[in-house]
């Protein structure tokens, strides 16, 4: 008589072995395709199909609300989403049940989208507003206080010299911009990450290069003020999503106050 022997997949529950599939399966598609639509002779691109847009872009859709949490920009963003969500995904999908994970990592998710696009409005809506006005009025001299931001986009000789039709190519190309598009499991996975938290405060977690463990109850707080540290310095070079993050994080603990209200956990 043979003994079974149950392999690495069997030991993944159900929604975290599919959320991984996918995730793979959209980073595929969103890295073969290009080429393949090429050949046939079509312009296309799923990260600016399926990512999320800024809500005042015209390639803004709703659904990108949930769709960006499936692409990713690179190898190394995925690798390291997937990873997490294995690591911390079959940890809560087993004690708490599929659906209920389920619905946590899709509201995290959307959460975090949210959250980001506040952080957007907050941060680009006066810009897109003066952008507006100096297409009303036909004079760029309401921008000159923008100039920092512009700068970042485009490269500014003399803005006085901006007609109409530069104008609306300015504001096209800012919100077209990939700048303002975010993709990406992170938002969830920080949203997991606060769960893990919450349940197993005094889990040690090992964190390259330290070499000696660290509690759940000290390391997760770190790494959110870490986040909200970088989201406030706003590096123009980076494109982490810090705000998104930190969405996803605060979703979580939405929802788990909600559940421990109504004695759920």
């Amino acid at each position: 008589m043979n003994s079974y022997k149950p392999s690495f997949l069997n030991g993944i529950p159900p929604v975290v072995k599919n959320l991984l599939a996918i995730n793979i399966i959209f980073w595929l598609a969103s890295t073969l395709t290009p080429d393949l639509f090429q050949k046939l002779g079509v312009n296309t691109n799923l990260d600016e199909i399926l990512g999320l847009h800024y809500w005042a872009s015209p390639k803004f859709n709703p659904a990108q609300f949930v769709t960006y949490m499936f692409m990713h920009a690179g190898f190394f963003h995925i690798f390291m989403n997937i990873f997490g969500l294995y690591m911390f995904g079959g940890v809560l999908e087993n004690l708490w049940g599929s659906k209920r994970f389920l619905f946590y990592y899709i509201f995290t998710g959307i959460g975090a989208g949210i959250v980001q696009q506040i952080f957007w409005t907050v941060e680009f809506q006066p810009l897109i507003s003066a952008l507006n006005e100096a297409i009303a009025t036909k004079s760029a001299e309401g921008l000159a206080n923008h100039l920092v931001v512009l700068s970042q986009y485009f490269r500014i000789e003399n803005l006085n010299m901006a007609d109409t039709p530069a104008l609306l190519e300015m504001k096209r190309l800012f919100l077209n911009s990939p700048s303002l598009v975010t993709v990406g499991a992170s938002g969830a996975l920080f949203g997991l990450l606060l769960a893990f938290w919450w349940l197993f405060p005094d889990a040690k977690m090992m964190v390259f290069p330290l070499p000696i463990p660290i509690k759940a109850r000290i390391l997760i707080p770190l790494y959110g003020l870490y986040e909200l540290y970088q989201g406030y310095l706003r590096n123009p070079t980076d494109n982490v999503a810090h705000f998104a993050h930190l969405g996803g994080m605060f979703f979580g603990a939405i929802i788990i106050f909600y559940w421990k209200k109504k004695h759920i956990l």
